[in-house]
């Protein structure tokens, strides 16, 4: 699975129906006639949870883009589990033209140690869990609710329960820090 940033994301076939299973469950659908239709409300609901956390759920790969600047950058996605490449213009740095690290908080960190004259691109993977069954039950019952409300009232002009953001809160993360005072 390719990321293309937090709250966009496609689920492994196994996923999905894990997840269309829970958006069922959740609102007593028992046809499969919309399953498609579930499935779709089911990836926007775990893209806005993402966004509302400011995490990855499911572990995936991303591609990075970083300014061409020298000192340590902070990675726009966590939880990062490694990373695992770093290039300019399409052509990979060599190893000791930059450092990377990961702290105990989730954060990838990149620094170069010259700045290159293209944008910089890192490759990472990150993300919570490895699959759908692997998220916190808060998140996956959120997402669930979310993608049921979704798909059965799509025709109106209701708000959403409030009882995904208060099961998606706790696992929201703040970052405040655009920089780290890392020598």
């Amino acid at each position: 699975m390719q990321g293309e940033g937090l709250g966009v994301l496609t689920l492994s076939a196994a996923d999905r129906a894990a997840a269309v299973a829970a958006v069922k469950a959740a609102s007593n659908v028992t046809l499969a006639d919309d399953d498609a239709l579930i499935a779709a409300f089911a990836e926007t609901a775990l893209g806005l949870a993402e966004q509302f956390v400011g995490a990855a759920l499911i572990v995936r790969d991303f591609a990075l883009s970083l300014p061409a600047v020298t000192g340590w950058q902070l990675l726009p996605v966590t939880p990062v589990r490694a990373i695992t490449g770093v290039s300019a213009g399409g052509a990979p740095l060599a190893v000791d033209g930059y450092e990377i690290e990961l702290d105990a908080r989730g954060g990838g960190w990149v620094r170069l140690h010259a700045a290159p004259q293209a944008l910089v691109t890192v490759n990472a993977r990150a993300g919570i869990a490895d699959a759908w069954a692997g998220l916190p039950a808060p998140i996956r019952q959120g997402a669930a609710l979310l993608a049921g409300y979704l798909y059965a009232a799509r025709d109106t002009n209701q708000p959403p329960p409030g009882a995904v953001t208060a099961l998606w809160r706790p696992y929201r993360g703040l970052r405040l820090e655009a920089a780290d005072a890392r020598a």
